[in-house]
């Protein structure tokens, strides 16, 4: 029944998206109908906006899932575990930056982190690889750089707010859960657990498989965040959102919760953030960039699955702190 309700929604985003395109190819066909032509232009200006976010990132969606496949594939976790140090201060550093070399976005690093601190990875050092690595890896940068082509210091300012957030987040996790076991035990995770029949031994056909699995599920998050972010711009009253998007203050905190509520996959949130960039202040694009990888509303729901109740809350709490504070202080002395 699981595996029949996913095969389900599979095929429902894509006849979604084939409603968007087929409306977008004959828009003015279809306007030319007596009975479209009490339709308001704003409905169809929702499905150019969609398209155009959709279009843009789906080369850097392709190429993130099958960096993350091919990692699924032929990295194990005990090489992750191998690099870095023993020492608990020193140890955060290298694991904010595996995210460069390991290019996992967030709707796959839940599951990879809980399987590392599993086989004995300190928490905290976990914490941090899970914050870090959706903002750091190649694939994210080379989609920010894109997408924000005439701002390209906000794909390196993205980059260091991220490592730094995550290095403060994951101290602050030291502090307060040193020593203690922030996984569920097996009696309160077993429901949560997805098993994905995958062929072993052949690890091209593994790839394909995984890579087949994760671009459905990061897709259908990318049409949703998409879709709402056109809604958004659509209906909403452009001069309430002038004066909440100009305000220092006030601009990030609302962009961090707009990318709660998007969810969209860190491959592809760089698209839905620029098309804002004439509205919100550059702080506030870069809160949106940084808080929606590291929490959303898919992946707290996937650490509510795997983690202690009171870990996550303390999680869901500090982290959005830490972000709106360094976002504040980066846009006072660099923006």
């Amino acid at each position: 029944m699981t595996y029949l309700n996913k095969l389900l929604k599979d095929i429902f985003c894509i006849l979604l998206f084939g409603l968007f395109m087929f409306l977008f190819l004959f828009a003015e066909e279809i306007k030319n109908i007596s009975f479209f032509n009490r339709i308001p232009s704003s409905f169809f200006n929702i499905n150019t906006i969609f398209l155009s976010i959709i279009l843009e990132a789906i080369p850097f969606i392709l190429l993130g899932v099958f960096v993350s496949a091919i990692i699924q594939a032929f990295v194990s976790e005990n090489a992750i575990r191998r690099v870095l140090p023993r020492n608990a201060y020193l140890a955060v550093i290298p694991a904010a930056l595996l995210g460069i070399i390991f290019p996992i976005c967030e709707c796959a690093i839940i599951p990879v982190v809980r399987r590392l601190i599993k086989k004995g990875m300190p928490s905290h050092v976990g914490v941090v690889f899970m914050l870090s690595a959706p903002i750091l890896n190649p694939v994210v940068y080379a989609s920010t750089y894109f997408a924000f082509k005439s701002t390209p210091y906000i794909a390196n300012a993205r980059m260091l707010v991220g490592f730094f957030s995550s290095i403060i987040i994951g101290l602050i996790i030291y502090r307060q859960f040193k020593g203690e076991n922030i996984l569920k035990t097996k009696e309160e995770d077993h429901h949560h657990e997805h098993h994905h029949h995958h062929p072993k031994g052949n690890k091209f056909l593994e790839t394909l498989y995984h890579a087949s699995d994760e671009l459905f599920d990061t897709g259908k998050y990318l049409f949703i965040g998409a879709f709402l972010a056109s809604l958004f711009q659509a209906f909403l009253d452009r001069n309430i959102l002038l004066s909440i998007g100009t305000s220092t203050s006030l601009a990030p905190g609302v962009m961090m919760g707009f990318a709660y509520v998007l969810s969209v996959c860190s491959s592809a949130d760089a698209f839905v953030a620029s098309s804002f960039g004439s509205t919100f202040t550059e702080g506030a694009l870069l809160a949106f960039l940084v808080f929606g990888p590291m929490i959303d509303i898919k992946n707290t729901l996937m650490l509510f699955a795997y983690f202690k109740k009171r870990f996550v809350l303390f999680l869901l709490l500090v982290t959005p702190i830490v972000v709106y504070l360094s976002v504040y202080i980066f846009q006072l002395f660099f923006i």
